[in-house]
């Protein structure tokens, strides 16, 4: 019965050990859970910040090659109207944006751009294209006759 004695003896220090050891990492986990809610928001905000300068950046780059000929360079407006005013860029939220280009404006020269309805630009650069025309409205001007083109 000794070696019996001495093997529970064992293995109830085995067990306090790994007790011990998983109290320590529990306590860890609950101290560092407050620290991570204290962070992750700052974190979620500097991804959203850097996706939205991506989109803005992509943006950029598919307005100059499809847009800024009939809207012009800076969106100010050409054979198509200032989508850079003020009037425009607070009436239109991104998403009504999104769809104006998507679908297009029927009986205009503002064709549907989206891969849905015939055009050639996929739905994620048609959500870059409206993040970079929205990326105007701290500068927008005061243009209100946005909507008749300055050429035409």
């Amino acid at each position: 019965m000794g070696y019996e004695h001495s093997h529970d003896a064992e293995l109830d220090a085995s067990t306090n050990r790994v007790m011990a050891w998983g109290v320590g990492l529990l306590a860890a986990m609950v101290l560092a859970f407050p620290l991570y809610r204290f962070v992750e928001p700052s974190a979620r905000e500097e991804a959203r910040e850097l996706q939205l300068q991506s989109l803005q950046e992509q943006g950029a780059h598919l307005y100059e090659q499809n847009c800024s000929s009939c809207h012009g360079l800076d969106g100010e407006g050409g054979l198509g109207p200032a989508i850079n005013s003020q009037q425009y860029l607070q009436a239109a939220s991104d998403e009504q944006t999104r769809l104006i280009v998507a679908v297009g404006v029927p009986g205009t020269g503002m064709s549907a751009w989206s891969l849905d309805y015939g055009g050639p630009l996929t739905s994620e650069q048609i959500k870059a294209l409206s993040a970079f025309i929205h990326s105007w409205e701290e500068t927008a001007p005061d243009l209100p006759n946005w909507r008749t083109p300055l050429e035409g």
